[in-house]
């Protein structure tokens, strides 16, 4: 069975100059089940993430800060979003999502949450729009509870994996790979185990073709145990932060071939879905409602 992590707080009402983004992940959740890909049997509503297990990837002051709702002016323009205590509450529910998805993934090959990617989030600080690092946390929980030796994080969303890659830069344990957009956001980009740079305006064939070439020989030397998997969808042609050119139906291609190759290889894989910010929400959904189609396709 599909196992996917949604819970009502995910919707989290911002300030209107701040809601649109997170208008999709209700509406995801609503388009799935409206079109039956799937039932209210498939999603699962994650608890918060424990203090413990928060403190084994992110610093404690950075922590105490953001959970007393300390953190400097500077500090909340750099992750984005206006601070309160309930985006902070999200946020480790959300993270703890993906450390079920994980478990989920190795017991039925894959699974999805309808929120995370938040690859932005450093371990002594928060930037664009992400408080906690969900892909680093659950690799961490992972290998700290020997459920995993060996990860690969497949990061294909328009944006540098920034926070993931420095987190990891010294544990072997962790590959990170980051296919994105090279001239955008972050400038001043980290050293990933792997970076892809596009150019912008990069179309379906050239973003294809670069994945197709990387991906399996990736596979092949990591071996690894599991692949967390960001399949953010801001790298259509219609994001208004992407700079890419890519079609709905190429990032599908894109997720076809990503999940492929963890089913033939009998990798368990999870999923975050990161970022997508086209001007219209329709464009949005759409895109993310069709790696879950997929997922049923390929899996079920």
């Amino acid at each position: 069975m599909l196992k996917i992590a949604y819970s009502p707080i995910y919707k989290y009402q911002l300030p209107e100059n701040h809601r649109f983004p997170m208008l999709k992940y209700e509406l995801i959740a609503e388009q799935l089940l409206y079109e039956g890909t799937v039932n209210q049997g498939n999603f699962f509503h994650p608890d918060a993430l424990s203090e413990e297990v928060i403190l084994k990837t992110h610093d404690r002051r950075y922590w105490n800060k953001l959970k007393n709702l300390e953190l400097t002016a500077r500090e909340i323009r750099k992750i984005g979003f206006p601070l309160r205590e309930d985006l902070v509450i999200r946020g480790t529910h959300i993270s703890q999502g993906t450390i079920d998805c994980c478990q989920y993934a190795m017991e039925f090959g894959i699974s999805m949450n309808v929120a995370g990617g938040t690859h932005h989030a450093f371990r002594d600080r928060g930037e664009g729009f992400c408080l906690l690092n969900d892909f680093a946390i659950a690799a961490n929980y992972l290998l700290d509870n020997e459920l995993a030796s060996q990860i690969l994080i497949v990061d294909l969303d328009v944006h540098q994996g920034n926070g993931t890659a420095k987190i990891f830069e010294n544990d072997n344990r962790v590959f990170t790979f980051s296919m994105h957009g090279e001239k955008n956001y972050p400038t001043q980009k980290e050293k990933s185990d792997l970076d892809i740079g596009l150019p912008d305006k990069c179309e379906d064939e050239l973003f294809l073709s670069t994945l197709k070439e990387t991906l399996p020989k990736l596979i092949d030397k990591v071996q690894p145990d599991i692949i967390l998997y960001l399949s953010g969808v801001d790298v259509i042609a219609s994001d208004k932060l992407g700079r890419l050119n890519m079609t709905k139906g190429g990032v599908k291609e894109r997720d076809r071939f990503v999940l492929e190759n963890c089913k033939k290889n009998n990798i368990p894989i999870a999923i975050s879905m990161g970022g997508g910010y086209s001007p219209r929400i329709i464009d949005i959904v759409e895109a993310h409602a069709n790696t879950f189609r997929l997922a049923q396709e390929i899996y079920f």
